[in-house]
């Protein structure tokens, strides 16, 4: 079966079998790996049968053995960070390497309800049979609950204020009270939470102090390095090539690196070498709309082109990624095309190619 988008534990399995099989480390009750391995699964390595562990987070190992230690408690984990720092890649890799099952998943919106993270009804038999537990229709969270595994819970700062103090008896008690069948539901070992919030949300809805108790906060940051950041996209692009059946679309390292410094300089307002400063866009440009970038060139380049990436594929892509607010940013764009791209050496492709559209 063709799945455009498989689950982590599926397209990793052999990795996580293997884990499992050497594993000699505590494993907390109901993990399928001990902390140990679950971060060996994130950050990469080797094992002694020499099976290599394919890295799926490249950044500070310490990030990722704090997150892992947070979860082996009775605290929350909360991965926070602009856009694009893999808060959702990471707590996905998590929930599959620790329940094996990455799709509990509740995703935060505006007009979400309680029920998506307590639990619903079958209206058809609750009308017919009145409130019952066949009746009852289980959230993401409560099944998790149930047996004791990981529950995502993405973009928590967009879901309404009254709907997170929801989640304050789940946190704290671990209970979920079902008050129509005077029962109530009590969490089992391994059953934890973690989610994701945007700092570009700040402002949005607020977490409560009491729910903030509730979480241990990680900040995922943005990659610290040209170096890191060109190797998470190569991977990344690699990865994605091969499941849309992109990767005969030659990809020369070249342009990921000029994709990567054109979006290090306009993020951070400086070319690298720190002699101009620049104006930022409204765009976050992340590493993830760097991989789009490059996605779309090799896509362009192999059903219009000759199957290898120029600057003429990038070209709309790489715009239509950093002018987000054609008021505000198209003059910040041109501005960096002709004081920056104009003038640097062996850019004057990308420079014609971007000014012609």
């Amino acid at each position: 079966m063709d799945i455009l988008r498989p689950h982590a534990e599926n397209i990793y399995a052999a990795e996580l079998t293997a884990l499992a099989a050497a594993d000699q480390h505590t494993r907390p009750r109901n993990w399928k790996l001990s902390p140990w391995a679950v971060v060996t699964y994130l950050m990469g390595g080797k094992l002694d049968s020499g099976e290599e562990i394919t890295p799926k987070y490249f950044g500070q190992r310490r990030l990722i053995e704090v997150a892992v230690a947070t979860l082996a408690t009775d605290r929350a984990l909360l991965l926070m960070g602009v856009p694009g720092t893999a808060k959702t890649w990471v707590s996905e890799h998590l929930a599959a390497a620790i329940s094996g099952d990455s799709t509990l998943l509740v995703q935060g919106t505006a007009g979400m309800s309680e029920d998506a993270l307590r639990y619903g009804w079958n209206y058809a038999r609750l009308l017919a049979e009145g409130p019952s537990e066949k009746a009852l229709v289980a959230s993401p969270v409560m099944h998790g609950m149930q047996h004791g595994a990981i529950v995502r819970i993405e973009e928590l700062t967009r879901v309404p204020s009254d709907v997170q103090d929801a989640l304050i008896t789940i946190l704290s008690e671990k209970t979920l009270p079902i008050p129509e069948l005077n029962t109530e539901v009590q969490a089992m070992r391994g059953f934890n939470i973690i989610a994701t919030a945007n700092d570009r949300d700040r402002g949005v809805n607020e977490l409560s102090s009491a729910l903030q108790r509730r979480f241990n906060t990680v900040v995922l940051p943005l990659p610290s390095s040209m170096e890191e950041e060109v190797e998470i996209v190569q991977t990344r692009v690699s990865q994605l090539g091969k499941a849309l059946d992109l990767a005969e679309a030659k990809v020369p390292s070249e342009e990921i690196r000029r994709l990567v410094t054109i979006f290090r300089e306009l993020r951070s307002g400086r070319t690298e070498d720190g002699k101009l400063k620049l104006k930022s866009p409204t765009a976050t440009l992340s590493t993830a709309e760097v991989i789009s970038v490059v996605n779309s060139g090799q896509a362009l380049c192999l059903h219009f082109g000759d199957g290898q990436l120029r600057a003429r594929d990038l070209a709309s892509s790489l715009t239509g990624a950093i002018v987000k607010d054609t008021a505000l940013d198209t003059e910040v764009w041109q501005e960096y095309l002709e004081t920056v791209v104009k003038g640097r050496e062996g850019w004057q492709d990308l420079y014609r190619a971007c000014k012609e559209g």
